[in-house]
């Protein structure tokens, strides 16, 4: 999830939540080149870099990239194996229209060829240390899975995810997760289940439900988004007290200040709203707390009301 799934939100979701695997949020394989090789920023300073920054406890952890550009997928492959990651992954569904614009994310779905020279490049630049993985959409229009899921697997990536709706869907609709085991259904047919993986994804917001569509669908695994937004206990099915979610918040607060000074403090409001709903007085504070000009200001607010429910508590 571009600009949610920060080296901040992963390291909550990794200490809260263990899921099996985590995915980086997508990265521009072109903007790794030309900053680091044409431009010469130095790691440190580069944005891009930072947001291929992890922590131990992240692990196995796997980067996900976009590109219209064999080379530049080659390039950025080889860069994050080399930087420790467990897996790479190619964006092929992204709908975002400056992301379609370049060649990459869901328009990659009306052009099989490139994105099975995406695929080779990527193996070429992990050398196979790591494995190629794919994240994609039923179709463009309309579910293409019987013509575009096999050019995929004749590529064998480790691992397919496919998200249960078409491009022009976006997340308007319901996700159709008939279609995942549609997808199953093609791979089992063309290729060796035990070499290409099946991840099914859409609209699954807790760890019951994933488990259910997995055995409903055959699918190999279950990938969640948004339903983690929020709920950094969902993998774990800890249900929290609204204390422990406004301090997982600070605490997810202090490490976007961290870890993502590069990043605009608007993108951590956008967590606000997830973790301040469903409780008495949420509105307001999340008024306040939309309100705060720094992440200082909104911790210091998280603390008062943390402190207001421990009066509670004990009266």
């Amino acid at each position: 999830m571009a600009e949610i799934t920060d080296p901040a939100f992963r390291s909550i979701i990794a200490k809260y939540g263990k899921p099996d695997v985590l995915w980086t949020e997508f990265v521009s394989a072109d903007g790794l080149y030309h900053t680091r090789e044409i431009h010469k920023i130095p790691d440190a300073d580069n944005p891009l870099m930072k947001d291929l920054f992890y922590e131990p406890g992240e692990h196995p952890i796997v980067a996900q990239l976009f590109s219209a550009q064999p080379n530049m997928i080659e390039y950025a492959s080889r860069l994050v194996t080399e930087l420790g990651f467990d897996g790479v992954d190619i964006n092929m569904g992204c709908p975002y229209r400056a992301i379609e614009k370049q060649g990459a994310g869901a328009s990659l779905m009306k052009k099989p060829e490139l994105a099975r020279a995406l695929i080779q490049s990527a193996k070429k630049g992990t050398q196979g240390r790591i494995p190629v993985s794919v994240k994609t959409r039923i179709g463009y229009a309309h579910n293409d899975l019987s013509t575009w899921l096999p050019e995929l697997l004749k590529e064998d990536p480790a691992l397919i995810t496919v998200h249960a709706r078409t491009r022009q869907e976006l997340s308007n609709v319901p996700a159709r997760w008939e279609h995942v085991r549609e997808a199953v259904e093609i791979r089992d047919k063309l290729s060796n289940k035990e070499k290409v993986l099946i991840f099914g994804n859409g609209d699954v917001d807790s760890a019951v439900q994933a488990r259910t569509l997995a055995m409903e669908t055959g699918a190999d695994g279950v990938m969640i988004g948004r339903g983690i937004l929020g709920n950094p206990w969902l993998f774990s099915e800890k249900i929290p007290t609204l204390e422990e979610k406004l301090e997982v918040l600070i605490e997810h607060s202090k490490a976007f200040d961290k870890l993502c000074a590069h990043k605009s403090f608007a993108l951590l409001k956008r967590h606000f709203k997830s973790y301040v709903t469903d409780f008495k007085g949420a509105k307001e504070l999340r008024v306040e707390l939309f309100a705060c000009e720094n992440i200082a200001e909104a911790v210091e607010k998280l603390k008062v009301e943390c402190l207001k429910l421990k009066a509670q508590n004990k009266s």
